[in-house]
């Protein structure tokens, strides 16, 4: 690796490897700004860095859980690979986080030792798969959403998160394509694959009205031009959809049909399965306490 910390490497868009970027560093924020943007709470900028970063962790380690498991192994490599992007996107948002908060909490302390009710993902995140057009499913929803807010808040005045999300476009971009090619090829392929696509894809609708509810700490940072109002995602993320769809010759699941009002996953609030992924996420660093890794 050419780059002397990770914030170089985060910076220089120039460079076009494939890299699980995060990963590789002793400190995965070596070389970057610590400094809190004027206008940006420090506790806020804390709880957004979390959210984004609870959103990674968990989903990649919901990704982890279908290598072999996936229907090729060129499908297993690629799960695999985006899972590890992901999980290179949850060690800088991690370790921001413990930076801003100043608890002495680094990035191993907030995923291996924090319960379920202090994780700030979103129910989408955290949800099992029945099979694997459910996983592409959500897999497509959750790359077209995180993909129009990675592109919004790469103009973000907090560089870090800013750098983050440069860096995290060009890797989002290529799960959505991975996930929409195999929603078209199942949604488009035979009578049993097109049905369970379609289950597949009204089984994720109810999850998707919180990913455009905005969290108080998001307004208040949106407003100082540190987060992205997720309100505003939603027009892209529906015409992306629709076009998906359309090309599987599938019909865009209703919005929201069950889709809750109330606070959910930013809110602390999960289901049975987050405690299910911190069950394995955590096990090994909570019967050692103390070591490193």
């Amino acid at each position: 690796m050419s780059f002397d910390d990770a914030y170089q490497a985060l910076t220089d868009h120039d460079d076009d490897a494939r890299w699980a970027y995060g990963t590789g560093f002793t400190d995965p924020l070596a070389g970057v700004p610590t400094d809190v943007p004027d206008g940006a709470d420090p506790g806020d900028l804390t709880a957004y860095c979390l959210m984004l970063g609870d959103d990674a962790l968990v989903l990649s380690h919901r990704l982890q859980q279908w290598v072999t498991r996936a229907p090729e192994l060129e499908d297993e490599l690629a799960v695999a690979n985006i899972a590890l992007d992901l999980l290179g996107q949850a060690r800088l948002l991690l370790s921001r986080a413990g930076a801003v908060e100043g608890a002495g909490r680094d990035e191993d302390a907030l995923a291996y030792h924090r319960d379920a009710g202090d994780f700030r993902n979103v129910l989408l995140a955290e949800r099992a798969d029945a099979d694997f057009a459910h996983l592409v499913a959500r897999l497509l929803v959750f790359a077209t959403w995180r993909l129009a807010l990675l592109d919004r808040l790469s103009a973000s005045g907090d560089p870090v998160l800013a750098a983050v999300a440069a860096k995290g476009v060009k890797e989002v971009t290529y799960h959505r394509e991975y996930a929409a090619g195999w929603v078209v090829r199942l949604g488009d392929g035979t009578e049993l694959s097109h049905r369970r696509m379609s289950d597949a894809m009204a089984a994720v609708a109810p999850l998707t009205g919180e990913l455009f509810r905005a969290h108080p700490v998001e307004a208040r940072l949106a407003g100082a031009g540190i987060a992205v109002d997720p309100g505003a995602l939603r027009p892209e993320f529906d015409a992306v959809l629709a076009q998906v769809c359309a090309a599987g010759t599938l019909t865009v699941p209703a919005a929201d049909p069950a889709d809750p009002a109330g606070p959910a996953g930013r809110h602390g609030v999960h289901g049975d399965g987050l405690a299910a992924v911190l069950g394995e996420l955590q096990a090994v660093a909570r019967s050692l306490p103390g070591s490193t890794w």
